[in-house]
């Protein structure tokens, strides 16, 4: 964005130095608002110009006002109504989109006031509605038990998954269908509520091979949105030995740049039985919806494997919970964490804020001219950028904050032309 430059007379522009460096000092403001997710594009954000205490232009010249907002990252999410100066969103948002597993949705992004050399930050919380139902991954679960099972032996069962936050989200467990099992449910240090299935009566294969359960996950909205899976238990003979894994825990880390395919770490379990009930297949008993589509499992081998290319800037860790499970319904679990580690993959960026056109030949030395952002989305010294100007030109960079640089006069120039696209 440019705003054209204007001649001023000697004294105007005086004024305007010292005007400009008393806003330097106090431009760094910033505004907080809140909006609803699924709100329809238009939808009104806040009165910016006068929260800031802005002049206010004419309803028909904030085209060409010289003010704009301009979104953090890559999407525009907001834009300011070119007749009445409000901040309105430029699309529908998805709160479950863009935070997932973030408990505050929040975006940011500036208000650029173009001929005054001013940002704000500004920042807008997305507040959850229910409008998602709790779902499971599967329609059908099978579970297998031996007939000698005790009484009060738990099995774990699917976690549903509620994208949405707060009230909205999962609230209960409900199961239904036979008087030989109940349910219940754990919570974890993390606040997650993980159903068990608990054996209430002894089992009697001879009398019935198969139990037809129900399992309904309710959220807290209002009206409330629930989500089920059906339950089919086999009774199924004796079986002696558990699975044992090898360890209780597994932790890889593996840099991002890993081919995908590649085999990243194997759980091994050993059952002392033999045919049906000394085989061990292995499944995923809790993982995310994200790690699900980036990690396979191999249910005879036990490898996990790379099924999309590891991203670090969008993923630092994944923790999942394997199990194995012999022919017998018996079964051990293992937690595995993968680490991913950094590679220098992003270059820095710089975009131009905003910039001056022209300055006059006896600017003095220090004139903001413009105003440069620079990112880099690695981490650690591979997000460290240095800037400077090349050529030997009459200007400098300053660093302030936020990322922000400012290119200002080094020297009294006789007369310099700055365009910049």
């Amino acid at each position: 964005m440019c705003t054209a430059g204007r001649r001023w007379d000697r004294r105007q522009r005086v004024l305007l130095w010292g005007v400009l460096l008393a806003a330097w000092e106090a431009a760094w403001g910033q505004l907080r608002y809140s909006v609803p997710e699924e709100m329809p594009k238009g939808s009104f954000v806040g009165d910016v110009v006068k929260d800031l205490g802005l002049q206010q232009p004419q309803p028909s010249a904030f085209s060409d006002s010289g003010v704009g907002v301009v979104s953090e990252g890559r999407m525009q999410y907001f834009a300011l109504h070119e007749k009445t100066g409000h901040l309105v969103t430029a699309e529908r948002i998805d709160r479950e989109q863009l935070c997932e597993s973030v408990q505050q949705c929040v975006l940011r992004c500036e208000l650029i006031v173009e001929g005054e050399m001013k940002f704000y930050e500004i920042e807008v919380v997305i507040t959850d509605i229910n409008d998602n139902a709790p779902s499971f991954k599967e329609t059908e679960l099978e579970e297998t038990m031996s007939e000698t099972t005790v009484p009060g032996s738990r099995f774990p069962l699917a976690e549903a998954r509620d994208p949405d936050a707060g009230p909205n989200s999962l609230l209960s467990y409900e199961l239904s269908g036979d008087e030989h099992f109940s349910l219940a449910v754990q919570a974890s240090p993390g606040g997650d509520q993980r159903p068990e299935l608990v054996l209430a009566k002894a089992l009697d294969r001879e009398e019935s091979a198969f139990h037809e359960l129900v399992l309904k996950a309710r959220d807290g909205g209002d009206p409330a949105r629930t989500g089920t899976v059906r339950i089919r238990v086999t009774v199924l003979d004796a079986n002696d030995n558990v699975p044992v894994f090898s360890q209780a825990d597994y932790t890889v880390r593996v840099p991002e740049n890993v081919p995908v395919g590649s085999t990243l770490v194997t759980v091994t379990a050993s059952d002392a039985d033999e045919g049906q009930y000394g085989h061990v297949k292995y499944s995923v008993k809790k993982i995310t919806e994200k790690a699900s589509q980036i990690f396979r499992l191999d249910s005879e081998t036990g490898s996990i494997s790379l099924l999309r290319t590891l991203d670090f800037e969008g993923g630092v860790s994944y923790e999942l919970e394997v199990q194995a499970r012999d022919g017998g319904g018996l079964f051990d679990t293992a937690k595995v964490l993968i680490t991913v580690t950094d590679t220098n993959d992003n270059v820095p960026e710089i975009s131009v804020r905003s910039a001056l056109n022209e300055i006059s030949e006896d600017a003095p030395p220090g004139t903001v001219v413009a105003l440069l952002h620079v990112q880099d989305r690695d981490s650690g010294t591979n997000g460290e950028v240095r800037c400077s100007l090349n050529g030997n030109v009459p200007f400098r960079i300053q660093s302030t904050q936020s990322s922000y640089y400012r290119v200002v006069t080094s020297m009294s120039t006789s007369r310099v032309l700055m365009h910049l696209a």
